[in-house]
């Protein structure tokens, strides 16, 4: 396995942004993917970005031994200590906002999945073009989205009373500002921060919280792709470890283009 697809050790200076990539314990090949396209991203070479893998236990050992061995060897995993079950996602969002405040000191935290891939300089330059307002939530906002109450994704009306959600971004790339994730983690801290097993709901939900108090600006692009891929993306989601190569293979030669194969 070659070297250069090793994490940097952690900045010890400040850093302008944090990328949290949810995984699970067998996805090598996904992470593989992340690890040799856009995670050799300039920005993140010269550690004004860091990306890290969040992955929650398998319930076999011998799965959670091989990725302890991946996460020694390439130093860019983050184990957390429970069982990885869709109910237990919105925890790994939580751990997302503590390690980009208390491991690396981020003015923004996104948050995306390990089958999104992240034109990383341009998230940057998005955040940029937002950044006099202090407090920011960044994404492909859905508003006034109800819940789905019947199917394999139903909510009941015990986990979701109200008729409809919170302003919410899509989950495969959103962006906040360090103030909201700090906020998250002292609500946490405090045992008064509401759970619902949607993550990205979960997060519109302490924002609208957070907003009561602090003026957030909510900024929505379509160009965070939710359903796969646009031309001119910010961030591509549902995309095959093939079709991660491709797409770092046409950035390279300046193109954000999509890659229709699988």
């Amino acid at each position: 396995m070659s070297e250069k697809w090793k994490a940097h050790p952690l900045p010890k200076s400040p850093i302008q942004l944090f990328i949290g990539i949810l995984s699970a314990t067998n996805h090598f090949a996904e992470r593989m993917a992340v690890r040799k396209t856009w995670m050799q991203s300039s920005v993140i070479k010269s550690s004004n970005v860091v990306a890290r893998f969040f992955v929650a236990l398998n319930p076999r050992k011998e799965v959670n031994a091989v990725l302890k061995r991946e996460a020694a060897y390439f130093g860019d995993i983050v184990i957390l200590p429970f069982m990885d079950r869709y109910e237990l996602v919105v925890l790994k969002t939580i751990a997302i906002c503590e390690f980009g405040v208390q491991n690396v000191s981020a003015a923004y935290i996104m948050k995306c999945d390990d089958d999104t891939f992240v034109r990383v300089d341009t998230v940057l330059k998005e955040i940029d073009r937002n950044s006099p307002y202090k407090s920011l939530y960044m994404g492909n906002l859905n508003l006034l989205h109800r819940p789905l109450r019947n199917g394999k994704w139903a909510v009941t009306f015990e986990e979701w009373p109200e008729e409809v959600y919170p302003p919410y971004a899509n989950g495969p790339g959103y962006v906040i500002s360090t103030d909201i994730a700090k906020f998250v983690i002292a609500q946490n801290g405090k045992r008064s921060l509401r759970l619902f097993k949607m993550e990205d709901v979960s997060m519109g939900m302490w924002v609208e919280q957070f907003n009561s108090s602090t003026p957030v600006q909510y900024s929505h692009n379509w160009k965070f792709c939710q359903y796969g891929c646009l031309e001119n993306y910010y961030t591509a989601h549902y995309q095959s470890p093939r079709q991660m190569i491709c797409l770092w293979d046409k950035l390279a030669r300046g193109r954000a283009q999509c890659c229709s194969f699988r």
